[in-house]
């Protein structure tokens, strides 16, 4: 498992560089990530322990991949998350598998949460994010004459790249230190 560990934080650091200077992860990354993840199960299990043993960890990663995406294809359907999030992170848990898929997804979600703040206080946003943000979340339980328009303009993206790398490093970590 080390090696697919490391392999999943490699593409992260690749995505998180190219979301970077970017602001896009690129389909060959986490397409070919997604490939490898699940066929290199496959026949990691198919070798060590037979045919039967490689289909459930082929199965496995292919779970991994759909509970990894499960929150972020929800966050990425109401526009909250880019796609080549979305992709990363079904890669990440095509690599890791479920347990540590999702326990990497937490740490990136985590990173995001103070990082994103931060940056926005450093930049004199972060009151005016906080006020649109509010809005947002009360406007489908306002009445319509009540609800406050937000304009596209004035929403603000989080390049999340980065942070998820920063997650996966972490996860690599504990696994690698027994944490």
């Amino acid at each position: 498992m080390l090696y697919f560990l490391v392999s999943a934080t490699l593409v992260a650091a690749v995505a998180a560089w190219t979301d970077f200077r970017t602001g896009l992860i690129p389909n060959w990354l986490t397409v070919s990530a997604i490939g490898f993840g699940i066929v290199g199960h496959g026949a990691l299990g198919w070798y060590l322990e037979g045919p039967r043993v490689g289909l459930e960890e082929a199965a496995t990663s292919l779970a991994g991949l759909l509970l990894c995406s499960l929150a972020p294809g929800i966050m990425f359907w109401k526009g909250g998350m880019g796609g080549g999030d979305l992709k990363l992170f079904a890669a990440l848990g095509a690599l890791c598998q479920p347990m540590i898929g999702i326990e990497a997804e937490m740490y990136g979600f985590v990173v995001a949460a103070l990082v994103a703040p931060a940056r926005l206080a450093y930049q004199g946003r972060l009151f005016k994010v906080l006020k649109n943000s509010l809005a947002l979340l009360f406007n489908p339980i306002r009445s319509k004459d009540a609800k406050r328009d937000v304009p596209p303009e004035v929403m603000t993206w989080f390049r999340l790249g980065p942070a998820i790398f920063v997650g996966m490093a972490a996860t690599l970590l504990a696994h690698v230190y027994d944490f």
